[in-house]
């Protein structure tokens, strides 16, 4: 795949590894997640990595489900939808959802076209 000219440098193996993952805030009973920016497959495991955490507060009780906040999201690919939906499953497993707030239109555009938007229910505002 070419490189987009607008895109920043990509991240090394090394900062891939150790970026630290989005924020993780609890909103009633809710573990929210805030990615930002493109998730693509340089960005994927760092999305991954936040809603495996997220998950935690879900099986501490903390939280009853995760909202993925996408309203920051300016891009994603099929990296990243590969990594909500292995989440996902791991939600399922877990007895628990992911939920999607504000996705933008390119995400709600590949979420459709996927067959994959009834599998991420809408969540106001996060």
């Amino acid at each position: 795949m070419p490189e987009r000219p607008d895109r920043p440098d990509r991240l090394d193996q090394s900062d891939r590894e150790t970026a630290a993952p989005p924020g993780i805030d609890i909103v009633g009973r809710a573990a929210v997640v805030r990615p930002v920016g493109e998730i693509d497959i340089d960005t994927a495991p760092t999305l991954s990595r936040a809603l495996a955490h997220a998950l935690t507060y879900v099986a501490t009780s903390r939280a009853d489900h995760i909202v993925a906040d996408c309203s920051r999201v300016t891009f994603c690919d099929s990296s990243g939808l590969n990594a909500l939906i292995a989440a996902r499953l791991q939600a399922v497993a877990a007895g628990t959802t992911i939920h999607l707030a504000n996705p933008a239109p390119q995400l709600q555009r590949l979420l459709q076209m996927t067959g994959a938007a009834p599998l991420f229910p809408r969540e106001g505002p996060a």
